[in-house]
């Protein structure tokens, strides 16, 4: 079993803050993204491959204010009100997403563990390219889970698809002049994250004891700038 960086997701309070703070703090504007009817958000997208993260993109996420009230909890802790109070005045990084050769045999490892990451829900949008589509964990609650520590975990495209990464949507954004350089955690249950890190083969993260935090390093337009959760 194989898991890699698939993306970073960034929350803002709307999805206009999140666009011009991308712009003030990375210098570019990100790309088009969608609506997800299912937990009443929306999103913008921009590529940060690399060799050592080569499917990795960066999701900006918001609660769509013209979306009906979802009938479950939103992802990644959307609900939360320390979360919201927290992303009050800018965006944060909260969360990373890793994509998995085999998301069945990688909840069920977790599980073994003690972790519960939640089913596989399946998930579209509709993109100029045609619909997008995609399993992820999501648990009931809604919650990330280790302060965001531990990844969801996301296999794209419908279930059984030969062609799953050719839905990848690394393979329709353009590059952005942002490349993801390093992500490091730390964790006060670093001990127990890294056995869930090893049971699922997550390669690309760097974990160490410490208050809770996601740092992720991109190299922009306007130089070298970490993003990071501060325990969010």
């Amino acid at each position: 079993m194989q898991t890699q960086i698939d993306h970073l997701v960034v929350v803002a309070r709307t999805l206009e803050q999140g666009v011009a703070w991308c712009e003030a703090l990375l210098g570019i504007t990100p790309g088009p993204g969608g609506t997800h009817e299912r937990y009443g958000t929306h999103n913008r997208l921009f590529k940060v491959a690399t060799p050592t993260y080569p499917w990795a993109y960066l999701e900006i996420i918001a609660i769509d204010g013209q979306a009906a009230q979802p009938a479950t909890a939103r992802w990644f802790d959307m609900d939360n009100p320390q979360l919201q109070a927290a992303i009050s005045n800018e965006p944060r990084l909260v969360h990373v997403v890793g994509n998995t050769s085999d998301m069945q045999a990688a909840r069920a490892a977790l599980l073994v563990q003690g972790l519960d990451r939640g089913p596989g829900i399946a998930a579209s949008r509709a993109t100029d390219q045609g619909m997008l589509h995609w399993q992820i964990t999501v648990r009931e609650d809604g919650q990330r889970m280790f302060d965001g520590c531990l990844p969801s975990l996301i296999q794209w495209g419908a279930a059984g698809d030969a062609r799953a990464m050719q839905m990848h949507p690394r393979n329709s954004l353009p590059r952005s002049r942002v490349s993801l350089r390093s992500v490091a955690m730390t964790h006060p249950q670093a001990d127990q994250l890294q056995a869930a890190f090893a049971a699922i083969g997550l390669a690309g993260v760097s974990l160490s004891t410490g208050p809770a935090n996601i740092a992720a390093t991109l190299r922009t337009p306007k130089g070298e700038i970490v993003l990071r959760s501060l325990g969010v």
